[in-house]
C-alpha cells in the first residue's frame, strides 16, 4: 500500500468539504477516546487559523489508491515556551482497517519533524496508542488534573 500525506497549515486555503471530512473522520475513528465533533472542528480551525496567537497544522494521510483518509493528526501551537511545550498534539487517529501497519507512527514522526519546539499530548492510561508515544520518546512528566466550574 502507498500513502500520501497532505499538510494543512494556516497559510493555505482549505475547502469546507475537506475540513468536514477530517472532522468526521476523527469523530468516528477516535472512538471512546474522542470528543464531540464540534470540539474536534474547533481544534482543526485553531490549527489552520491565521489569527495572531493561533496556528499549528493538520496532517492528513490518504490511501494513494482510493484517496480515502487513512489517518490524521491535529497539532495546535500553544504560544508558550519552556514551562509549557510550544505545541500540543490534540488528535491522532488511524482508520480501523489500516491499524497495526505503522501509519500512526509515521504520522506522529512527520508531525514531530514539522514543528518547532516541544510537543505535549494527553493520552488515557488504557489507550493502546500510549505505547507508540512512549516508543517515540514521549514521557509522562506530570499527572494532569483539571477543575471545571459547575454549570
Amino acid at each position: 500500500m502507498s500513502f500520501n500525506i497532505e499538510v494543512l497549515v494556516p497559510s493555505g486555503e482549505h475547502s469546507e468539504e475537506v475540513l468536514q471530512d477530517i472532522t468526521q473522520f476523527l469523530f468516528v475513528h477516535l472512538g471512546k477516546f474522542g470528543d464531540p465533533a464540534e470540539d474536534i472542528r474547533k481544534a482543526i480551525d485553531y490549527a489552520i487559523s491565521n489569527e495572531p496567537g493561533k496556528g499549528g497544522m493538520v496532517l492528513v494521510m490518504r490511501d494513494a489508491k482510493n484517496e480515502q483518509i487513512a489517518g490524521t493528526v491535529v497539532l495546535n501551537e500553544t504560544g508558550m515556551k519552556d514551562y509549557i511545550p510550544e505545541n500540543i498534539l490534540v488528535y491522532i487517529a488511524v482508520h480501523q482497517k489500516y491499524r497495526g501497519a505503522g501509519l500512526g507512527g509515521q504520522l506522529v514522526e512527520k508531525a514531530l519533524a514539522s514543528v518547532k519546539g516541544a510537543v505535549a499530548l494527553h493520552v488515557e492510561p488504557d489507550n493502546p496508542a500510549k505505547r507508540l508515544y512512549e516508543r517515540l520518546g514521549f514521557a509522562n512528566k506530570y499527572l494532569e488534573m483539571r477543575w471545571q466550574p459547575k454549570s
